[in-house]
């Protein structure tokens, strides 16, 4: 299962580690990717993958 998440569409990212000596290796930043079961309209439930960020904004606009 690829590391996207479902709503949004964030992706892992490429770029470098940087050490003291200024070697530098590849490095992938991988989104922060929560399972969380949502309940559709036709009183079914799904499990789909969102980042942490996408959630918090989801949680942040329902309060409202």
């Amino acid at each position: 299962m690829s590391r996207i998440c479902q709503i949004t569409g964030k992706a892992p990212l490429v770029g470098n580690n940087v050490s003291h000596a200024n070697n530098k290796r590849k490095k992938r930043f991988l989104p922060n990717l929560r399972t969380v079961r949502i309940t559709l309209e036709d009183g079914t439930s799904k499990k789909i993958r969102i980042a942490a960020s996408t959630l918090r904004t989801m949680r942040k606009n329902n309060s409202r």
